[in-house]
């Protein structure tokens, strides 16, 4: 057995609980000397953005607490990673660093990069899988390659055994005597110096305990209709897990052993709601494989589709003024919350890159810095898929009608008058589209379209027509050469 400290480098790992990391340092016996290094240059184009860092900041602060109710210390220090760890090595005498995997592009080559390195220095390195249920290098088509649709990907990983929670046996964690220097939390400067964040903390508790209390309620009052539910903004019938699955204070695992042994296997909604965990499983197994998708359509055509960039009406809808209500609705719950239900996530998605014709990657670079949620592969999948240029992607001929879907989806309005107060006192008739109201209604309402409430930047005819003539006179161009 040596005593020689053991570097534990959490990352996207926040949590004790089923850290398979920590749980084989503890096996080993040596002492833990847990780490977070703020290491900005490894994440290449996509550096964490401001919601992000919120989360980021209040999920190590409940860390540091949970290690310190341990006798421990979360050392925290910010530059390069491998300056950091030579460093660490030096005033702690460690010679192992273990740590769970991370799959996008840019942060799986610094591992490598970091495991040759710390290798052929003499420092044992070993690393885990805590963030999957199935790792990406495991799963391919019976030609071998990589799964490019959900469906044949799900088909191929929904029997297999998904490995239980590691027991992580805290009891036997022991640290060193003495920890190498720290920075202070604040010295990160991951708390945005706008104060539009201020409101996240009446939604979010971002620590290890909260996710397991929010999938507790999900599973006690949610899941069993949450095939039913699911699409409903105002319903609450999700279960709002994602910052959690993020930044790892809740591992998949986890999820589904509770799944398994506290719903009926047969209940349609459990099921619906599994798939939606594989459909994240999925999104990590594009962005693993195509490590280019985050900046560049997997399917290279689209390189060439004919976008219009407008500042005016990308900067409409980033501040849910499109004057179409569900949209805004959602845009203004994200700048409220750091969170959008997923059906409107859709919804917007598919105005800006339909009706207004923006590039999809406006849309996923603004929900990269406003979403607490936001996943690399998740994200790109997502905006992928509304542009059409993704895996698994909706033809660019489907083009959502805002005022239906909010009609289906939010039939009594009442998810837009909460974040679209403007339109509060309109009957749920015309609130989807306030538009078609009468003037004496509207009066009566405090309502003057174009003023206390913007008009359609486009009109929704015309922006089917726009799109679809769009996607036409790409379709006939010739295929690029490559």
């Amino acid at each position: 057995m040596t005593t020689a400290p053991t570097i534990l480098w959490f990352r996207n790992d926040l949590r004790l609980g089923d850290n398979t990391a920590l749980a084989e340092a503890i096996t080993l016996g040596a002492p833990v000397l847990p780490l977070y290094i703020h290491d900005t240059n490894a994440y290449g184009a996509w550096p964490p953005g401001e919601a992000s860092n919120w989360w980021l900041h209040h999920a190590l602060k409940s860390l540091q607490s949970d290690l310190s109710a341990l006798g421990g210390t979360l050392i925290l220090r910010t530059g390069d990673s491998k300056k950091v760890l030579q460093e660490i090595i030096a005033a702690s005498g460690a010679e192992q660093i273990y740590w769970n995997r991370r799959y996008a592009g840019s942060l799986r080559e610094l591992d490598a990069r970091m495991k040759r390195h710390f290798s052929d220095a003499g420092i044992a390195v070993k690393s885990f899988n805590s963030a999957l249920l199935n790792e990406p290098h495991t799963v391919s088509t019976k030609a071998g390659k990589p799964c490019k649709v959900y469906t044949p990907y799900f088909k191929n990983v929904q029997d297999r055994v998904v490995e239980a929670p590691v027991d992580t046996p805290l009891d036997r964690l022991s640290f060193p005597d003495s920890f190498p220097d720290s920075e202070p939390l604040d010295a990160l400067g991951l708390i945005p110096k706008k104060d539009w964040h201020k409101e996240f903390s009446e939604y979010w508790e971002p620590t290890e305990a909260a996710a397991h209390k929010r999938l507790d309620h999900f599973l006690e009052k949610r899941v069993t209709a949450y095939d039913q539910q699911r699409d409903y903004p105002e319903d609450a019938g999700t279960s709002s897990l994602s910052p959690y699955l993020h930044f790892g204070q809740i591992g998949p695992r986890q999820i589904i052993q509770a799944l398994n042994s506290r719903t009926d296997a047969m209940n349609e909604g459990a099921f619906i709601y599994r798939k939606e965990i594989y459909w994240r499983e999925f999104a990590y197994n594009v962005l693993y494989h195509f490590p280019d998708t985050p900046d560049q359509p997997l399917q290279p055509a689209y390189a060439n589709f004919p976008w219009e960039s407008d500042s005016a009406l990308l900067r409409a809808w980033q501040r849910g003024q499109t004057g179409y209500p569900i949209v805004d609705a959602g845009m203004r719950q994200l700048w409220q919350t750091g969170w959008m239900h997923n059906r409107v996530r859709m919804i917007v998605a598919s105005l800006l890159v339909k009706h207004l014709l923006q590039d999809w990657k406006e849309g996923a670079r603004w929900f990269w810095n406003t979403l607490l949620d936001a996943d690399l592969a998740s994200n790109t999948l997502g905006w992928q898929w509304s542009g059409g240029c993704g895996a698994d992607a909706a033809p660019y001929f489907r083009v959502f009608n805002p005022m239906t879907q909010g009609q289906k989806f939010d039939p009594e309005g009442t998810y837009v008058k909460r974040y679209v107060p403007e339109l509060a006192a309109l009957p749920a008739k015309y609130v989807h589209a306030p538009w078609e109201a009468p003037d004496g209604l509207l009066q009566n309402a405090g309502i003057v379209l174009g003023e206390t409430y913007p008009l359609p930047v486009i009109e929704h005819k015309a922006g089917r027509a726009r799109a679809l003539d769009a996607f036409s006179r790409f379709r006939k161009e010739p295929e690029p050469v490559s």
